[in-house]
């Protein structure tokens, strides 16, 4: 009887455990996003036909459904919020988006709190970090890897200033800032950042524009969201931006083509948001797998009848360890939740034609080959040999724009030149206020070698009464008073220290200038410096050497004793001694 009872209680344990742990035959996930952007158009298409190569391939989920919900946020962060909500009650484990950096900084904050993890195929914003949303993962790149290809192309073509174009929302924003640090890194930076409303239009942008020309910098970094009319190249064009004098370089999203049996044509972030559902559907497959259970408990919420992911830790473990190959490559997370780098192709557009000029990655820098194809060497101490393609530039020429000019808005540089009371022909101020002497003739014909006109105004240092301190002046130029000094100033320690000095262009030492009479040489022109005074000088103080060494030497010495004609000989010999020999003996060890 008592093994009976036995039995049947482990009957009733093991009925009781398989139902548990059935796999369901339909899991939920959630996307949010734009449809009418041009991101959400192509991102729709793709995953719908994402989920259903899901549910038609029998080598995943094993039977299970996958059902996609879809809500639009029509890119509003109030709209993001209500559908997130909205998604959360209908037992979602997973919500792929949103597309908006903006949106997505809400909605993390919210899948946070739920533990349901969030895959965006769009939100670039590298603010969107690991340590503040746990839950967020995402099958694109950081707009942090981009900016640091941007800036090791700047970097490449010897580019020191730069002109940033953003739409002021989280993602142009923390774009812009991304780019500022990685180009600062190389000793370039950003001299101005205009925004752009996030709903610009061609107007607004053509003041824009419009507004930079004045400035100094001609190379335009453009971080705005996908435009398929490429408006800013119309708008430069129309504005004579389009010449050899600029450099436009646009952050922008090539159109790939789907798999020829679909016959859909995406974009690269449809094919992101295609990977996306295939990331999620392994991961539930993985999850199920291991006999995990997909339950929800309920949370008291003002919202509605939010739900918590009791498998949400669980499920972000297993989703962080995705690695199969999609349509945009190896799809496998790093330990920020990003994609793993792999690189970005460099192209130039000409004629309305795309060319490839380059790639880039972290490890082979701007290359002709492929990053794949290049072997690194982690020990390696020299410098990458860069390279890329020819490009051709705006204005149709292949050679490097400078990238910078005086611009209108540039204020002229204010050169400090020492007003000298003495050896003005270096450098002193005349009675009509110009400035002139040799120092001043050297600064200009150095500024003929400079390929751009380089307004400056020459401002004189001193009262002209006696020479000014050349200390000051050094500390006028260290201080921003003056941008920098022409003149006779020597190079000396302390001065060398808060300022620096071009190659000096006159000898150091003391020389002597004397007018030539005679331009032909002598073997006695050695002698001209000899004057008649001189030779007298000269004379006076041999004898005095001579009658010196006498009175010293005579009482004891033998050689300056008998007759007078032998003692003369013998102070004049030795007093003429002293000026071509070393009366010292020599040491021998």
């Amino acid at each position: 009887m008592e093994s009976t009872v036995i039995g049947l209680l482990l009957i009733l344990l093991v009925s009781l455990t398989c139902a548990y742990s059935k796999r369901p035959t339909v899991v939920n996930a959630g996307a949010i996003f734009s449809f009418d952007s041009v991101i959400g158009k192509a991102a729709k298409a793709a995953m719908e036909v994402a989920v259903s190569d899901v549910n038609k391939d029998s080598r995943i989920l094993n039977g299970t459904k996958m059902k996609l919900f879809m809500e639009d946020t029509n890119c509003s962060v109030f709209k993001g919020s209500i559908g997130a909500f909205q998604m959360l009650e209908r037992d979602v484990v997973a919500i792929i988006g949103p597309q908006s950096s903006t949106v997505s900084h809400m909605v993390s904050q919210i899948a946070n709190g739920l533990q349901v993890p969030i895959v965006s195929y769009a939100a670039t914003d590298p603010t969107l970090s690991s340590l503040q949303f746990p839950y967020f993962f995402r099958t694109t790149q950081s707009d942090s890897f981009q900016m640091a290809a941007m800036a090791n192309l700047i970097d490449f073509y010897g580019w020191k200033e730069v002109i940033a174009i953003y739409v002021d929302d989280e993602y142009g924003r923390n774009g812009v800032f991304s780019l500022d640090d990685e180009v600062e890194k190389r000793m370039s930076k950003i001299s101005y950042k205009l925004a752009l409303p996030t709903n610009f239009d061609l107007n607004y942008l053509t003041d824009v524009l419009n507004k930079s020309i004045p400035y100094g910098p001609r190379v335009y970094i453009v971080h705005i969201h996908p435009d398929p009319a490429l408006r800013i190249f119309e708008v430069a064009n129309k504005l004579n931006m389009m010449t050899d004098d600029y450099a436009l370089s646009v952050f922008v999203n090539i159109f790939h083509k789907h798999p020829p049996e679909e016959g859909l044509g995406i974009n690269v972030y449809g094919l992101y948001a295609y990977d996306a559902v295939w990331a999620v559907a392994h991961t539930i497959d993985t999850f199920l797998n291991q006999q995990k259970n997909m339950t929800f408990s309920f949370v008291g919420s003002q919202f509605g009848k939010l739900k918590i992911f009791d498998g949400g830790k669980e499920f972000i473990k297993i989703l962080s360890e995705t690695n199969f190959n999609g349509l945009t490559g190896p799809i496998q997370f790093n330990a920020d939740r990003n994609l793993v780098p792999r690189g970005y192709e460099v192209f130039s557009i000409s004629q309305l034609a795309i060319h490839n000029v380059g790639y880039w990655s972290n490890h082979s820098g701007l290359s002709v080959v492929p990053p794949e194809l290049i072997k690194v060497n982690k020990n390696r101490s020299t410098p990458i040999d860069e390279k890329l393609g020819v490009i051709t530039w705006p204005g149709g020429k292949t050679a490097r724009p400078r990238g910078w000019v005086i611009g209108d808005k540039e204020r002229p540089l204010r050169i400090g030149v020492p007003k000298r009371a003495s050896f003005v022909e270096f450098a002193t101020e005349l009675s009509n206020h110009t400035m002139q002497g040799y120092c001043i003739d050297v600064f200009k014909e150095a500024l003929k070698l400079v390929p751009y006109d380089l307004p400056y105004i020459l401002m004189p240092f001193g009262d002209g009464q006696s020479n000014p301190s050349y200390d000051d002046l050094v500390k006028f130029v260290a201080d921003d008073v003056f941008d920098g000094a022409v003149g006779d100033i020597a190079i000396v320690t302390n001065r060398t220290k808060i300022v620096d000095y071009t190659q000096p262009y006159a000898t150091t030492g003391l020389v002597i200038v004397v007018p030539i009479n005679n331009s032909k040489a002598s073997t006695w022109v050695f002698l001209r410096p000899f004057t008649i005074e001189m030779w007298c000088v000269t004379a006076a103080a041999f004898v005095l050497i001579a009658l010196v060494m006498w009175l010293l030497e005579h009482r004891v010495n033998d050689d300056f004793r008998g007759p007078l004609r032998r003692q003369l000989v013998t102070i004049f010999l030795f007093s003429f001694s002293t000026l071509f020999k070393r009366n010292r003996k020599h040491l021998f060890i």
